[in-house]
């Protein structure tokens, strides 16, 4: 008899071990997976546990490219093509948090990885991508997230060159139409030599900034002046990205 209740004990808690052992929740382990498709700039496909499920990236929201209600939002496909050039860096790993792994779609939500750099991060400071969609307790990045936003909304590039674009419901089409036609008049003479690609901006603070090609935030700004050099744009009165 006494044999048989060590024997039903060893069993209990072997059963736990094993337990413990797959139970994955709240780890911050990096998952690899497959990317089989890249839906738009804040959600992909892939392949997780041999099926392909469709992953809605946590705590972050671009804008639309073809919404059943809003259609094409402005800057949506620019934001799916650079969440497409991340995902086709390097090697993708999905990572989740505490709270519910599917939402209300049956989508997978995840932070993602290329190289082990967080792709949300990388969009945020694009200025293609808000932080949104904020639930406990699926928050463990919300901090680091904001962080890369104001990066974003300091350099006004992206979403954030159209005062009153990004809301707190979503993203208003028609402050960006209204923006943009008002830029569309200030063209500079240089930009017609097709020599001339740094831009320049100006931010509703008023602050002068000019991007080059290289910087990050050089395709979603829209540029009030061209400048064929560094020391044009300094001279007028422009400062470079995080300067």
């Amino acid at each position: 008899m006494k044999l048989k209740l060590i024997l039903l004990c060893l069993f209990f808690l072997s059963g736990c071990g094993i337990s413990d052992s797959t139970d994955t929740s709240g780890t911050t382990d990096q998952i690899p997976v497959e990317v089989t498709q890249v839906i738009d700039g804040d959600t992909i496909k892939i392949i997780y546990e041999g099926e392909e499920v469709t992953v809605r990236y946590l705590l972050v929201d671009t804008p639309e490219t073809n919404h059943p209600r809003l259609g094409e939002q402005p800057l949506g496909k620019k934001a799916t093509e650079a969440n497409k050039r991340l995902i086709e860096s390097g090697d993708v790993s999905i990572e989740f948090d505490v709270g519910d792994r599917f939402d209300d779609y049956d989508r997978l939500l995840a932070y993602i990885y290329v190289d082990g750099e967080s792709i949300q991060v990388q969009m945020l400071e694009s200025g293609l991508a808000r932080v949104a969609y904020v639930f406990p307790p699926n928050t463990r990045y919300l901090s680091d997230f904001e962080q890369a936003e104001q990066v974003a909304k300091e350099n006004e590039t992206g979403v954030w060159q159209y005062e009153n674009y990004s809301t707190e419901r979503g993203f208003d089409s028609e402050a960006y139409r209204q923006k943009s036609a008002g830029n569309a008049s200030s063209s500079n003479e240089e930009q017609a030599n097709g020599d001339c690609d740094i831009k320049g901006n100006i931010n509703r603070s008023g602050n002068k900034i000019y991007h080059l090609p290289s910087d990050s935030s050089y395709e979603q700004t829209n540029p009030e002046e061209w400048f064929c050099s560094e020391q044009k744009a300094k001279d007028a009165g422009f400062r470079g990205v995080g300067q």
